[in-house]
């Protein structure tokens, strides 16, 4: 077995595993697991970008892609998770907590 039929296996079965975390972003019962699920996908869709990097020796270069888009995720992720608490604290409504006088102890 040569290394690229190793990691196109490896590849093959990544996508295999988002097919729960797809199932949980589009039925979820909540916006929080919804939220959890695509950042699932998108650290799966990081490390599956090292792996076609493998498969085309530019191993370098796919790794800049990756880093790039996991912060991406993961400052998309917090500031979904941020608005889905402040709405969630007001009814809502997006509040201000620091012009209601309530502080987030």
């Amino acid at each position: 077995m040569d290394s690229e039929t190793f990691f196109i296996g490896v590849g093959l079965a990544i996508l295999f595993l988002m097919v729960p975390a797809i199932w949980r972003m589009t039925v979820g019962p909540t916006a929080l697991d919804r939220i959890v699920a695509v950042n699932v996908v998108g650290t799966k869709t990081a490390v599956l970008l090292v792996v076609i990097g493998q498969i085309f020796g530019q191993v370098g270069m796919f790794v800049d892609f990756a880093l790039a888009y996991a912060l991406l995720n993961f400052t998309g992720s917090l500031a979904a998770a941020r608005y889905l608490h402040k709405t969630k604290a007001g009814g809502g409504h997006v509040i201000n907590f620091e012009e209601s006088g309530s502080e987030n102890k």
